[in-house]
């Protein structure tokens, strides 16, 4: 049985539920106000339980002995995590399937720490910590802290000029990151969100360009895909033109040198470079700096779905000569496709301002 929130010593308390909305609802109720949030997890589940049930979170809040300013606690963004019995003090109506035990009490854990955890790389935590605030960071509230730390990573990502709609892209990237893939969801979107209408070029050099389910796609779409040499420029006012290029080569650079010409020649100015966010961080800075060395302007992050933790992605949008285009979330060819990248990101890895409430 745990110790009464009205002790002299800090007490920490572990809650497993279903989502933001019951965290916040048991803490107020067994904890009062003034409870901080000191982590949240996702656990996952296991076996048949993993298809069927819902997803889980494990919070962990603490009670200080001197109760802080009046706060609303801050909504969690929900993770998959394991199921747990119902607490059994919770009134019928307002029933939460959710457990809560005391733990060990814990040391204030530190935002450098959590942050760490969250997937942040040195990187992106040397540009937080170098910036004026970040002393002031530390003195809030661990959820105020990781809110006030996502509008900053948000404001670092989107710092860069407008540009104009993609109209006539080059899709370029190292074998097998899903580069033609890539290419046909943003057909979809060009065609069905925007009814756009255009056509694409594939090009083969003295290298086979497989273009996998492109012909077929593009036909459904109805949209022409042409072989290069043809009109590599719009077919009708507003039109796109899209080019499928065989792939960068990493490992000899001078390999690359015929398709950067061949894209200067034909005044290809948009290069859209397709990254595998699945592929060790290493093998991404070397597919990264390929693609930058021919003139890269956008960027595609692909197999988001087999990533757990996308805060590596933070250093690729700190780059302001290229633009994020979009997440590939899933194989499908006609959607799994998000636009908004940072805001995608920041909220698989931290809280956003809507999640966590004001003072």
């Amino acid at each position: 049985m745990a110790s009464s929130p009205s002790s002299n010593a800090p007490r920490a308390y572990k809650f497993t539920v279903k989502s933001a909305e019951e965290a916040v609802a048991l803490i107020q109720k067994k904890l009062g106000p003034a409870a901080r949030v000191l982590s949240v997890r996702p656990v996952p589940r296991s076996g048949l339980m993993k298809l069927l049930g819902g997803p889980r979170l494990e919070v962990i809040a603490q009670l200080d002995p001197v109760p802080a300013p009046r706060r609303t606690l801050s909504a969690i963004s929900a993770e998959p995590a394991l199921p747990d019995a119902p607490a059994a003090s919770v009134a019928p109506a307002t029933r939460p399937t959710s457990r809560i035990s005391e733990v060990t009490p814990l040391t204030a854990q530190g935002l450098t720490a959590l942050l760490r955890r969250s997937g942040l790389t040195e990187t992106a935590l040397n540009r937080l910590q170098s910036g004026s605030n970040w002393g002031e960071l530390n003195q809030l509230p661990l959820h105020r802290a990781l809110a006030e730390t996502s509008r900053l990573l948000l404001t670092q990502a989107e710092a860069r000029a407008l540009r104009a709609p993609l109209s006539r892209a080059a899709f370029i990237g190292t074998s097998g990151v899903g580069r033609t893939t890539a290419l046909c969801k943003w057909l979809a979107q060009e065609v069905f969100r925007r009814s756009r209408i255009g056509h694409v070029v594939s090009v083969e050099f003295d290298r086979p360009n497989s273009l996998g389910p492109l012909p077929v796609f593009s036909e459904a779409l109805g949209v022409p895909l042409a072989h290069f040499p043809c009109e590599t420029e719009a077919a009708a006012p507003g039109g796109f033109v899209y080019f499928d290029l065989p792939a960068l080569s990493v490992r000899d650079p001078a390999e690359n040198a015929p398709l950067a010409k061949w894209l200067d020649e034909e005044g290809i100015k948009e290069r859209v470079l397709v990254l595998n966010a699945a592929y060790d961080r290493a093998s991404m800075r070397e597919a990264y700096t390929a693609g930058r060395e021919i003139g890269a302007t956008h960027v595609v992050f692909t197999h988001l779905d087999e990533v757990p933790q996308w805060g590596k992605l933070w250093d690729y949008l700190f780059d302001e000569a290229v633009e994020p285009l979009f997440l590939a979330t899933g194989p499908s060819l006609t959607g799994d496709c998000e636009e908004d990248v940072p805001g995608a990101i920041v909220r698989r890895t931290l809280p956003d301002d809507n999640q966590t409430a004001t003072s």
